[in-house]
Parts: structure tokens; C-alpha cells; sequence
């Protein structure tokens, strides 16, 4: 019996030498593609692993990152051919979050207690990813290289509370959208305090300071107008699209005049940064703090109080990491920032006064969105982080924050009236507080924009008896890209759905319109009709999904967004004329309130007929890089720039108290998760 014991040891220890081996072996290269010219120079891709026909090109700089500052020039290297088929470094980043993110997915998925150990026995043992401050990159997956009619563009942003994340992230690299018609383009950028610090000495060489990571995601749409072409993508038919913090990131960049005529279509999974307070130079809203103070703070004790902005730039990036975790309470403040510049007004203002462009806009949320963070924010609204005690001093808590009469009324719809259903219910509004509202209240001031927009909900849980999470944050992601993770079960029901919503997510991009063959109908939102999709094994149309309780909280959202901005500018009238005089100018309209942004026109891009491409020579064992066939370049299509008033932050007066009690709020993050 002894000697069987040994035996099995033996075994456990050669399977698991074996698995060591098989996660740190790194797997074989792709084959070459053939070479294409870009404006930078030649690039060759690879031809994807598990489908032929997709062509991969990889780490592909779109910019170069010099610590807090805007993105430069991407670097040029001619006719020296570059191999893309690896992945670029990721952008530095504390690791703490996303392993506690993931660490709660694997708990409340429903896998057993020796699924879970051999999951994150697989996680530990692969090998961390290479990662620089010099990250701009971005990554391009096609099956119309050389194809004469150019497809729709979706470029995704990743999620990750503008904090971690990367875009070669192997839950978005999966071929479903491609095979759908669709060139898929997955970018980096700069987080967390690389990517959004701002200092006073970083505004006083620049003018503003932090917004890093959103300028990054300008410079990379700019950067796929100029060169999508000769990947077979469309130019002119730009989606962009993104998760959590990624979807966020789209709405900051409708805020953002630099990104006009840069995209065509907007797809927003739980996310919108409508409720974002930070002002560079001043406290909006009280017990937010400026951004510049917030930088000031997280650098004490690194640098001299007089330090210029160069010797901010020679702290160790190491030490940065370190005050990161150290300083987890001032993650919140590395976002995108009101500056006057890069973000003239509050986001939710922009789509408040129409000040976002007109595009058609899809987007939605899951309804189990607050059961990955409820532990951590233990509160139905991140407007009061840890709310606790007696029933009736979480009553008192929720009324300082809502009002008393709608704190009573969030009580009873979401069943919190005893401390025994408290927190079930409290799971329930906090993910309508931080998504299902402000998922609505962007698709609203869309439709009164005059785009077509079309709302989802995504019901689908985990088929596991013990799931504890329902249908959590980011667990579409999945369904949208093809990409479910091994060893988590995948039914008939979800592989259709997954067909469902690839088929949505590409036809909107191709049309504007997520509806065509095969598909239930899908109808557009409108001010009229409340209705969204229920996205789950059985599609079903849904009229006024939890309408009453977003209501009450869309009140507290116009409130806060009035105490950041201000009330919504007043329309000009005209002067009052005497009962029996003439009044003139009777067919002239009254001026709009604000002139909506509109997109700059792009230019038409020229298509022009590519030759076969010769057969790429390969020498073995050796591989070699073939001669470039060069493709035609296709001009960058011109944009006419947006005239954006320079207001100084610093002057902006201070805003109206809000009508409704608004209790002081601890600074929030404008993404969770993923």
C-alpha cells in the first residue's frame, strides 16, 4: 500500500511537471503573412493558428509614451520589414485588482472546490507579460487583407477601472467578429497613475496635465484612419467599442473634440462616465478632491514640494508601482479629468447639452452588475461607500444621499425595509447605481440627438447549481467575442446566443442597425417607448426594464451632474413685442440650446486594385523575413479640427448647490472590473 502511495506521488508530481512545462513552453510561431506597407514602414503578420483565412499583426506601435506627456509620433523603420506576431508589452500597472477580480469570478462562477485550485494553479503558473511605459500599441485581426471591398473597423477599448488591463488580453483575441465580416483592432494605453496623474508642475509646462491614457486612445483612432485601409478595413466605418472602464473610455472620447470624425458608431458594454467629478484645478462637488491635488498628494514624499515636471519624470517607475498599492484610496483619481482642453465639460453635461457627436449608439448592461463589488463598496450607492449599522441608520444614510421620500421609495422597490434583506437588495441597485442608469440616461440624450439607438440587458447566468454571481460584470464579453474560457461549461443555449449577439454586434457596425437575417427583431429606443433586448438563451423585447427605480436614481444623476456643471444654458428669446405691433422675424425657429456636435466629414478613401500577392519564401530551420509586396497607401482622410474654447478650469464658477440633500461623497471609480 506504501508502495501505491509513492507511485501516485510520483505521477502528481510528473503531471504536474508536465503541466509547468506545457503553461512556460511559448508556443510556436505563426506562419508569415505576406508583408504590407503601413506609413511607418513594412509590417508582417501571422497567419492565425485556428483559422487560415485570419491574418494577425501584433504590437504594432501607434504612438511612443514619454511619462506624463502626450503621445508622440509612433517610430518609422522604412523598408527594414517588422515581424508583428507577438503581442507588445503591456502598460505598467498594479496587478493587486485584477487578480482580486479574477480571484472573485472563480469564486462565484459555480466551479467545484478542485476546478477552482486547478484553475488558479493554471493562472499562477504562466508567465507574467512583458510590460514598458513605452506600451502604445495596438493589434490587428483580419480576414480581408488585400480584399477590394473594405469592412467595417471595431476597435475595442479593454476595461480594467482605467487602472490594469491590456489589449491582448486572450478573452479578446478570438476570431468570432472577424469571421462575421468585421477587421477587429484591439489597442493599449496608459493606466493608473502612468496614464491620468496630474501635478501642478505637469499643467505648468503643458498647460493641463493627466488625460495621458485618453489622449493615447485618440492618437490610436487617428492612427487606424490613417493605415486600416491596407488591412481591408474601412476608414470611413469606424466602430469603436468597449467594457467597464473601455466603454467609459468611449463616452470620454464623445466628450473629447480631438476625437471628431475619428469614429462613426459607439458600442457601450456596462459602462459611461456620465457621473465622473474630477476638475483639474478645483473641487467640483465637496469631498472630491481636484485632480492636481489628488497628483500632489500621491507624489508627496517621492519628490520635493518644488519639483519641477522633469524630476517628476525621473521617479523609478518601481516606486510609482509601489505607492500605487500603498495608496489605493487615490486610485479613483486617476481618470480622465475636466480640463477645458482635452475634456472641456463634465462628460455627463456633454450629453446633457448635446455636446457629443451624433452617432448611432448600442449599449447596455448586465443584471447582476453589483454582485462582484458589493464586498468591497458594501453599499447600495458608490455615492456612500459603507453604509452599515442599524436599519434606521442606513436609512438616515441612503436619505442624505436621495432624498427621504426616494430613499423610501429605493427601499421598497429593491426590498430593503429589514437589515435581513438589506444586502440582497443592496446588490441589486448598486449595479443599477453605477451602470443600469447611466446606460439609460446616454441612450435617452442619444435618441434626443436624433440617432438611432438600441438598449440591451444581459440576463444569462452560469448553468453551475453553486453559482453565486449571477450575470456578473463583464460576463458577456464571452458571448460578443467568442471567447469562453476553458473549463467553464458552455451550453447549446449560450453557443447560440453567442451566434446572436456576434451577428448584432457586427451588423450595427457594418449599418448602424444590429438588425438582419437571423436574428429576433431588435427595436430602437425611443423617448416614446422604454424598450431594450433581453439578451439570454430565449431573446425577448423588454418595455420599461426597472423604469421606476432608474427614474429615482436618474434624479440624483441630473443633480450631481448640475452640482458639477451647472444647470443647462438657457435658450436665447426674443425680445417681447407690444400686443398690436408687428413682430418680426415670425419664420425664423428659436436658436437650439447648444448646437449638437457633430463629427467632422471624412475625406473618401480610395480603393485601388492590389496585386496577388508572390508566394513568401521560407528557409528552414531558420526563419526569414520575405520581400515586402508593397500595397498602395491610402491617404489619411482629412478632418477639419473642432474649435474648442481654452477655458481655464481654474476661472469656471462655482456651481448652484443641487436641489435635492446630496451627501458628501467619497471620490468613486468610474469603472470596476474588467
Amino acid at each position: 500500500m506504501r508502495r501505491f502511495g509513492i507511485v501516485v506521488l510520483l505521477l502528481l508530481l510528473a503531471g504536474a511537471a508536465f503541466g509547468w512545462y506545457t503553461l512556460r513552453k511559448p508556443p510556436k510561431p505563426m506562419d508569415m503573412s505576406e508583408p504590407v506597407r503601413i506609413h511607418q514602414g513594412v509590417v508582417i503578420g501571422g497567419v492565425d493558428r485556428d483559422n487560415p483565412d485570419v491574418i494577425v499583426f501584433n504590437g504594432i506601435p501607434y504612438g511612443t509614451a514619454k511619462r506624463w506627456s502626450p503621445p508622440a509620433a509612433p517610430p518609422q523603420w522604412g523598408a527594414i520589414s517588422r515581424d508583428t506576431r507577438e503581442y507588445g508589452p503591456e502598460c505598467l500597472q498594479s496587478r493587486g485588482r485584477s487578480g482580486a477580480f479574477i480571484d472573485a469570478i472563480l469564486e462565484g462562477v459555480g466551479l467545484s472546490g478542485f476546478e477552482r485550485m486547478m484553475a488558479r494553479t493554471a493562472i499562477s503558473l504562466q508567465k507574467p507579460p512583458p510590460e514598458a511605459e513605452d506600451c502604445l500599441s495596438l493589434n490587428i485581426r483580419t480576414a480581408n487583407l488585400g480584399g477590394r471591398e473594405l469592412q467595417p473597423v471595431m476597435v475595442w477599448i479593454h476595461g480594467g477601472s482605467h487602472q490594469f488591463g491590456s489589449g491582448s488580453q486572450s478573452i479578446y483575441q478570438a476570431n468570432g467578429l472577424v469571421e462575421k465580416g468585421a477587421v477587429l483592432v484591439t489597442i493599449n494605453y496608459r493606466l493608473g497613475a502612468f496614464g491620468y496623474l496630474a501635478h501642478p508642475a505637469l499643467s505648468e509646462e503643458a498647460g493641463t496635465s493627466g488625460n495621458y491614457g485618453l489622449l493615447d486612445q485618440v492618437s490610436a483612432l487617428n492612427w487606424v484612419r490613417e493605415n486600416i485601409a491596407v488591412f481591408g478595413g474601412d476608414p470611413n466605418n469606424v466602430t469603436v467599442f468597449g467594457e467597464s472602464a473601455g466603454a467609459q473610455s468611449v463616452t470620454e472620447l464623445m466628450a473629447s473634440p480631438l476625437s471628431d470624425g475619428l469614429f462613426h458608431k459607439a458600442i457601450l458594454q456596462s459602462g459611461a462616465s456620465t457621473y465622473n467629478a474630477l476638475h483639474l484645478k478645483r473641487s467640483a462637488i465637496p469631498g472630491v478632491k481636484s485632480a492636481e491635488d489628488a497628483g500632489t498628494e500621491f507624489l508627496s514624499g517621492l519628490v520635493p514640494d518644488d519639483a519641477r515636471a522633469d524630476d517628476l519624470r525621473t521617479i523609478p517607475a518601481a516606486e510609482i508601482i509601489a505607492r500605487s498599492e500603498a495608496r489605493r484610496d487615490l486610485a479613483p483619481y486617476f481618470l480622465p479629468v475636466v480640463d477645458g482642453k482635452v475634456l472641456p465639460r463634465p462628460i455627463g453635461a456633454a450629453f446633457r447639452d448635446g455636446q457629443t457627436p451624433r452617432v448611432p449608439l448600442l449599449a447596455g448592461f448586465n443584471a447582476d452588475e453589483g454582485s462582484l463589488f458589493y464586498d468591497e463598496i458594501y453599499s447600495p450607492t458608490v455615492l456612500r461607500p459603507q453604509i452599515s449599522g442599524t436599519l434606521e441608520e442606513r436609512e438616515a444614510a441612503l436619505a442624505a444621499v436621495f432624498g427621504q421620500n426616494p430613499a423610501k421609495a429605493l427601499q421598497a422597490l429593491y426590498g430593503m425595509n429589514t437589515l435581513e434583506s438589506w444586502d440582497e437588495g443592496a446588490v441589486d441597485m448598486l449595479g443599477d447605481d453605477m451602470f443600469g442608469v447611466h446606460m439609460r440616461y446616454v441612450g435617452r440624450r442619444n435618441v434626443e440627438g436624433g440617432e438611432p439607438t438600441y438598449l440591451y440587458h444581459f440576463t444569462r447566468v452560469s448553468p453551475s447549481p453553486r453559482q453565486t454571481i449571477g450575470a456578473f460584470h463583464a460576463s458577456e464579453i464571452p458571448f460578443v467575442f467568442n471567447s469562453h474560457l476553458p473549463g467553464l461549461k458552455v451550453t447549446d443555449g449560450d453557443l447560440a446566443l453567442t451566434e446572436a449577439m456576434m451577428t448584432y454586434w457586427t451588423n450595427f457596425a457594418r449599418t448602424g442597425d444590429p438588425n438582419g437575417t437571423g436574428v429576433p427583431e431588435w427595436p430602437a429606443y425611443s423617448l416614446e417607448r422604454d424598450v431594450w433586448l433581453d439578451l439570454n438563451h430565449s431573446i425577448r423585447v423588454i418595455d420599461g426594464l426597472r423604469a421606476r427605480r432608474l427614474d429615482i436614481l436618474e434624479e440624483t444623476l441630473l443633480n450631481r451632474i448640475e452640482q458639477m456643471a451647472g444647470a443647462p444654458p438657457v435658450p436665447d428669446l426674443p425680445e417681447p413685442v407690444a400686443p398690436d405691433a408687428e413682430p418680426a422675424g415670425l419664420e425664423e425657429t428659436a436658436p437650439a440650446v447648444i448646437a449638437p456636435r457633430q463629427p467632422a466629414a471624412a475625406a473618401p478613401v480610395k480603393t485601388a486594385p492590389v496585386p496577388a500577392p508572390a508566394p513568401a519564401p521560407r528557409t528552414e530551420p531558420k526563419e526569414v523575413l520575405p520581400e515586402p509586396i508593397l500595397r498602395p497607401l491610402y491617404p489619411p482622410a482629412e478632418t477639419a479640427p473642432a474649435e474648442v474654447p481654452a477655458e481655464d478650469d481654474a476661472n469656471l464658477p462655482a456651481p448652484e448647490p443641487a436641489t435635492e440633500p446630496v451627501a458628501e461623497p467619497l471620490p468613486q471609480p468610474a469603472s470596476d472590473g474588467q
